[in-house]
C-alpha cells in the first residue's frame, strides 16, 4: 500500500501484513510455552486488539483456550488524554484462571497497570499481557508487556485493528504518520 490520506493527516507504509502475521506466530508460540494449563483465557482489550486477538488466537492452537472482551479508552484522535474510563468490563469468573491480556499497542502504560489490578483482584491464578506493539521510550507506569510482536518508536500509527477516529481498523498492512504531519 503506498501512502494514505485520513481526517487530512498523511500516512506511510510501516508493517507489511506477511511481517505482523509472522510475529502473531513467534508470539503465540511463547504463550504457549508459558502456561500451565490448556484452558487460558484470552482477554481483548476493545476495540484495536480484535484483529490481533482473532489471529493470535488462532495461532495458539489450544482447541480449549476462551476469549472475551473488556474495552478501555484513553484516546482522542492521534494523543493520549491521560484518563481511562471503562465502558465494557469483565463478566466472566476469572478465579484461579491464568489470563492473557491481548492488547493492540502499550504506549503509556496506563491502561495495562488498570487492567492487571483489577484482573489480580478477580482472583486469576496469573495474569501476562501479549502486546502487538510496544513503544518503550512512551511508558510511564506498570512494565514491558511479558509478549511483544514488535517494539516500535513513539509515532502515531493506523492499521491491523488501530484506528484513528474509528476509521482504517480494517487495514492489513500498520501505517505511520508521516514524519511532517505531526
Amino acid at each position: 500500500m503506498n501512502e494514505l490520506t485520513i481526517n487530512g493527516l498523511t500516512f506511510e507504509p510501516y508493517l507489511k501484513e506477511s511481517d505482523i502475521q509472522k510475529q502473531v506466530q513467534r508470539v503465540a508460540s511463547e504463550i504457549r510455552a508459558s502456561l500451565t494449563t490448556d484452558n487460558p483465557l484470552l482477554l481483548c482489550v476493545l476495540n484495536g486488539a480484535f484483529v490481533f486477538a482473532a489471529d493470535l488466537l488462532r495461532a495458539l492452537d489450544m482447541p480449549e483456550a476462551e476469549i472475551s472482551f473488556v474495552r478501555f479508552k484513553s484516546y482522542e484522535g492521534t494523543s493520549s488524554t491521560g484518563e481511562i474510563k471503562q465502558l465494557i468490563g469483565l463478566t466472566e469468573d476469572i478465579t484461579g484462571r491464568e489470563v492473557v491480556i491481548v492488547e493492540d499497542i502499550v504506549d503509556t502504560g496506563l491502561t495495562a497497570v488498570k487492567l492487571r489490578e483489577l484482573l489480580v483482584s478477580h482472583g486469576a491464578k496469573s495474569v501476562v499481557m501479549a502486546a502487538l506493539l510496544f513503544k518503550p521510550a512512551s511508558i510511564t507506569v506498570g512494565q514491558k508487556p511479558e509478549f511483544v510482536g514488535f517494539e516500535i518508536p513513539s509515532r502515531f500509527i493506523i492499521g491491523y485493528g488501530l484506528d484513528l477516529d474509528g476509521k482504517v481498523r480494517g487495514l492489513r498492512d500498520i501505517m505511520v504518520l508521516k514524519e511532517n504531519e505531526k
